[in-house]
């Protein structure tokens, strides 16, 4: 028997599972900038109201909750008014489902960039996240809009220390959205339907 026939072969990937190549990712932040403008201008561009529809869904759908949940169906908002209640479900909802609806999609959907040009895959799906937080900060001034008229007008609700949770809250939704996402985009790639 050969010497050659002992050795044991030990293949190993080039980088671990979780390298998400953060510092490559940083160094593209140009390019992700320039997505996040790309996704919000052609946003604006395919609808005839533009930035209005920003304010304009949102409205609608809580005026709907409002009538069907509020006074068909009678539920107790605990004393919050009634808009401003469903208003701040929706406006999260919907930051949550646009990011999760749109990275399921997003290698499929910019395939072609991908074979022309190289740059960190990442890029594309952070590009949705910010974008979607631009659009859900205009959202949220809705809220804030929403929030000063019922004080104004005298209504009583109050804030507890959990708010300053908030910005995690959103970083949290932000994660979640983009890793059910990426998981999503994997499985479309490989199966279509």
């Amino acid at each position: 028997m050969s010497h050659e026939s002992n050795k044991r072969w030990s293949i190993k990937p080039s980088s671990s599972l979780l390298d998400l190549k953060i510092s490559e990712t940083i160094d593209y932040r140009d390019l992700l900038w320039l997505f996040v403008r790309r996704d919000f201008v052609s946003f604006y561009k395919q609808t005839v109201l533009g930035p209005l529809w920003f304010f304009i869904q949102p409205i609608f759908t809580v005026l709907i909750y409002t009538l069907i949940f509020g006074s068909v169906a009678g539920i107790s908002t605990d004393g919050i008014p009634k808009p401003l209640f469903y208003l701040a479900g929706v406006v999260t909802w919907n930051y949550f489902s646009d990011c999760l609806l749109k990275t399921s999609t997003v290698f499929r959907d910019n395939a072609p960039i991908f074979g022309k040009v190289y740059f960190p895959r990442l890029i594309m799906p952070l590009s949705i996240i910010f974008s979607n937080m631009v659009r859900f900060a205009v959202q949220l001034l809705l809220f804030f809009m929403l929030m000063g008229y019922y004080f104004i007008k005298g209504e009583h609700f109050h804030l507890t220390s959990f708010v300053l949770l908030f910005p995690i809250l959103i970083i949290l939704m932000a994660l979640l959205g983009l890793g059910l996402g990426m998981i999503v985009s994997a499985l479309t790639t490989k199966y279509r339907d």
